[in-house]
């Protein structure tokens, strides 16, 4: 059993000042074992939050291999603070990196689902720009979709889309996870063109395991195969379900997603 005294608190941080302030909520599960592994620090994706079967999973896995846990909710998502309409890639990276810095690990694995693929990789880029801080062990990206918005969104927006960014800022979708509709702004849009990544070599210097389904219905599998291309210089190994979709959330696509971050966290 769990020692309750290990158990994470709900703690929030103060990111940017002014206009920009926002407080970002994030749980931090303290280490019962310095020499179980790197850290793990989960990265949502799109109105996705920490509460999320997979986050929640990868805080149990922590649990039972005595590492320390880090999950946090971008700004306008869960439990933090902030208008969702303001987020950007740029602005949620800069909340990714705030967080990181406050659970300050000595070694850490990113696993990135969806959109938190994008973040964790441009997490890895900044990182090895900044040459300080916590020392990237691997990453597990579940569904990735980095550059979403130029290579998924933008090519695919309909007369009527175009027309509701140019107007009102945004344009609203359907969602197939949540009632109220998916919104995506002008703002992540023009973000999104500054932060591609799919623009040559990536060097994240750390080994990568990637999970995508073949019935993925928003991000396609084709995505995680271009992604590919981009990383010649890192080992990486990437795990094709036949039958997964974009959450890959069911019991055996956890035992994938656990098995990937164990294999990742001890091959170093």
């Amino acid at each position: 059993m769990t020692d309750i005294k290990t158990e994470p608190r709900l703690q929030h941080l103060v990111v940017g000042s002014g206009e920009t302030r926002r407080e970002i909520a994030m749980l931090i599960r303290p280490a019962t074992d310095r020499a179980a592994g790197p850290a793990l620090m989960w990265l949502g994706g799109y109105r996705s939050d920490m509460s999320g079967t997979k986050a929640e999973e990868l805080d149990r896995l922590a649990a039972r291999t005595g590492r320390q846990a880090i999950r946090f909710d971008y700004s306008g998502h869960g439990a933090s603070g902030g208008d969702f309409k303001l987020g950007t890639i740029s602005r949620w990276l800069e909340e990714a990196f705030a967080v990181l810095d406050e659970a300050a690990p000595g070694r850490v694995v990113l696993v990135g689902s969806s959109m938190g693929g994008w973040i964790a990789l441009r997490l890895a880029q900044e990182l090895q720009r900044r040459g300080a801080g916590a020392k990237l062990e691997g990453m597990v990206l579940i569904a990735p979709a980095p550059d979403f918005t130029t290579e998924l969104v933008e090519p695919n927006l309909s007369a009527d889309e175009q027309r509701s960014l140019e107007a009102r800022g945004y344009f609203e979708e359907p969602s197939q996870y949540s009632p109220e509709p998916n919104i995506f702004t002008r703002a992540l849009i023009e973000d999104g063109r500054n932060n591609r990544v799919l623009t040559g070599i990536i060097e994240t210097g750390c080994p990568i395991h990637i999970l995508q389904g073949m019935v993925d219905p928003d991000v396609p599998y084709t995505h995680a195969l271009k992604l590919i291309e981009f990383l010649p210089a890192d080992d990486v190994v990437l795990t094709l379900i036949r039958d997964g979709d974009h959450r890959l959330s069911r019991p055996q696509d956890i035992e994938r997603m656990n098995a990937a971050i164990l294999g990742i966290s001890e091959a170093r």
